[in-house]
């Protein structure tokens, strides 16, 4: 992993929630939100919530005495997240890191996250920790892209941006997001990490943008994927994004994108 992998500043916060967002986070967090608040949970930690669309999906479901601790490791998506949400007194944005949580052992009855696992260095060390700040018989929730195979703007994306850079194509998109999809090694990292009676199941949806402009943008000027581009030059962003977008207009025309999105969605017993 490179250390651009993990860059969510500048403007990309706003262009992960403007852009991304609808785009292919939003049906899965609503599925986040709902399997979370099945568990009736009343002490909830969430981790890496970049910019809070499954806090925003989960916390109108929870009981009025619940409390809900919102992190990130990344402080503009954190800041980006509350300013967000609407007031709520059940609500705690604290920037904290997965692998290290500052929270006592024990402390809550749900963990969740949505496409943070990825990004983990070390993840079995971040599902330690989970487990360590669970109640036993506690739950992590959480989900990861399944392979980039099966997810087709991304897939995609990144061929049109080697046909750009051939000599030196970026590659976070397989590389990271879409780099953690094996289920029997998910599965081993949990029961590694101390969890029992894992459940994966794998869910496909559809994104939907109403031009082939908005997925451009969304992957290579709101992720990391941007900082690897405009380290191969000055002013090389633009042209990528125009690439990308008209890589993507003749694949899809230049009216409305539809595309499959699929996901695993892990649920695991402290």
């Amino acid at each position: 992993m490179q250390e651009s992998d993990h860059e969510f500043a500048g403007s990309v916060p706003e262009n992960y929630d403007r852009y991304l967002v609808p785009l292919i986070f939003e049906p899965f967090a609503a599925d986040l939100a709902r399997r979370a608040a099945a568990l009736s949970p009343v002490a909830v930690l969430e981790t890496a919530a970049g910019t809070g669309v499954v806090t925003r999906a989960l916390a109108p479901q929870l009981a009025q005495g619940a409390s809900y601790v919102v992190t990130d490791l990344s402080q503009p998506m954190l800041d980006h997240a509350a300013a967000r949400q609407g007031a709520d007194s059940r609500l705690i944005w604290r920037q904290a890191d997965a692998l290290v949580l500052p929270f006592d052992d024990d402390a809550f009855d749900l963990v969740c996250c949505q496409f943070g696992a990825m990004f983990f260095p070390d993840r079995v060390a971040a599902y330690r920790e989970a487990r360590r700040v669970l109640r036993p018989g506690g739950h992590l929730l959480f989900n990861v892209w399944d392979r980039i195979e099966d997810n087709v703007l991304a897939r995609e994306i990144t061929a049109a941006l080697a046909t750009a850079f051939p000599d030196d194509p970026p590659r976070f998109l397989s590389r990271v997001p879409y780099g953690y999809h094996d289920t029997a090694l998910i599965r081993r990292d949990l029961t590694e990490a101390g969890f029992a009676a894992v459940s994966i199941e794998t869910r496909a949806e559809q994104s939907r943008a109403a031009s082939a402009r908005i997925p451009a943008v969304a992957f290579c000027q709101g992720t990391p994927l941007r900082a690897e581009i405009e380290a191969k030059g000055a002013g090389r962003l633009e042209a990528a994004t125009d690439h990308v977008e008209a890589a993507l207009k003749r694949q899809h025309g230049t009216g409305e994108v539809t595309a499959k999105i699929q996901a695993h969605v892990i649920a695991a017993t402290a």
